[in-house]
């Protein structure tokens, strides 16, 4: 579809246009043209106030629920809910059923969103069904077409196996991927260990059982020499370890969850089960450090850690209740409604557009004319309701359904397609 996109701010960090007001041509699912009074007859229009442009978006930290768990999720509905969220692209993580433990599954995913204008990208176990036990053949899902390696929402318990992890994906410069957390002292814990937890007789999670993970983690780095990310940082002291070890020439990236440089552990006040996430919402100081190392880049990439589940799991007293919330179709807005003007749109598209890309290696899409049209449309002024009837994702486990929200991607354009939200 050709599309005219008319008087657009362009967020492009590092490019020739960036911060300019422009009109973009784009024919055929290329850019055509750039430049002011653009007209074009026959096109269609995308015009309004306070537009912004930028590279598509990618979502880190995305389950999939196929195979195996399509009643939360599935491969089609999981692309609506990203594209809705403004996402051209997402990381698919391996905890489903069977895992994404084999080249098999690896090209499962591949060749059933062919064609979808969100990008899906697997991401390939460590381990068999991401038990943490028997190693999994990476190079075979590396040549498959997996871009990195982790069992997802399992953290790696067995020092032996992230260190053959690590060792293992230096035959391709591979990368693993590892949410930290040691659960031998988190324990039954249900939320972040502090003094709202003792307020409301909820056992805790102490931020000691992420961050000796960490720095676990960064040990067995500087030993291999190989490549790591660190996905879904939540603990100060965790941004401090990777800020050391990025200045010692490690090569060591990270991630923060949305909710957790949005939120603190006094959301969890309201016993909403919506908010019990892993990892848990911390303390005050622990997310003006998470948004502080955002900034400093000691954290690199914005996280959507979008967890479906079934209103069974969900709807429990918070203690029985199971951790995690959907975010694809919110990320932005709850940057926008509850960061205010912290978080820039140019510091914005670094964490969600480019730097995801980089981790994992894949090129960034650039706004120029002649080149392939991945780009988003966003307008940070457009107020609305995230209600339950007009969702995408097929479980509403979010603590903001019909919550007024401001700030709303408005279309994407990918893959020779146009959604306009």
């Amino acid at each position: 579809m050709d599309l005219l996109i008319k008087n657009v701010q362009i967020i492009d960090p590092g490019g020739p246009l960036h911060g300019r007001t422009l009109d973009i041509l784009i024919r055929d699912g290329n850019i055509d043209s750039i430049g002011e009074g653009i007209g074009a007859k026959g096109v269609e229009k995308l015009e309004g106030d306070q537009l912004f442009v930028s590279a598509g978006w990618m979502a880190l930290g995305v389950h999939t629920g196929d195979p195996g768990f399509e009643h939360r999720e599935n491969l089609r509905s999981v692309a609506a809910a990203a594209a809705a969220g403004g996402f051209t692209a997402l990381s698919c993580l391996p905890n489903t059923d069977p895992a994404l433990h084999s080249k098999s599954e690896i090209s499962y995913i591949l060749q059933n969103t062919a064609g979808q204008p969100a990008r899906f990208y697997p991401v390939g176990a460590i381990s068999r069904r991401c038990m943490g036990k028997e190693i999994t053949e990476m190079i075979d899902m590396h040549a498959a077409g997996a871009i990195a390696f982790s069992d997802g929402t399992y953290p790696l318990q067995h020092d032996g196996l992230m260190l053959r992890a690590l060792q293992y994906v230096k035959a391709f410069d591979g990368l693993v991927v590892n949410q930290p957390l040691d659960q031998e002292i988190s324990g039954s814990g249900q939320m972040h260990e502090g003094e709202v937890s003792t307020a409301l007789g909820l056992s805790g999670i102490p931020a000691i059982a992420e961050e000796l993970m960490v720095q676990r983690d960064l040990r067995l780095l500087e030993y291999t020499d190989s490549r790591l990310h660190l996905a879904n940082l939540s603990a100060a002291g965790s941004v401090q370890l990777v800020r050391e070890a990025k200045k010692k020439g490690l090569r060591v990236t990270a991630s923060v969850p949305f909710m957790n440089l949005a939120f603190d552990d006094e959301a969890v006040s309201s016993f909403d089960a919506n908010y019990k996430l892993m990892p848990p919402l911390r303390g005050r100081d622990d997310r003006q450090a998470l948004r502080e190392g955002l900034l400093d880049g000691a954290i690199d990439a914005i996280s959507v850690n979008h967890i479906p589940l079934e209103e069974e799991l969900k709807k429990k007293e918070f203690s029985y209740a199971e951790f995690g919330a959907t975010g694809l179709e919110v990320l932005y807005s709850i940057c926008k409604t509850y960061l205010g003007d912290w978080l820039s749109d140019e510091a914005f598209v670094r964490s969600i557009a480019h730097n995801p890309r980089r981790i994992f290696g894949l090129p960034v899409p650039r706004i120029g004319e002649g080149q392939p049209a991945e780009l988003t449309v966003f307008s940070p002024a457009r107020q609305w309701v995230y209600s339950r009837s007009q969702a995408l994702s097929r479980s509403f486990n979010s603590p903001f359904l019909e919550k007024e929200l401001s700030g709303r991607p408005v279309a994407v354009v990918s893959n020779g397609q146009v959604i306009r939200i």
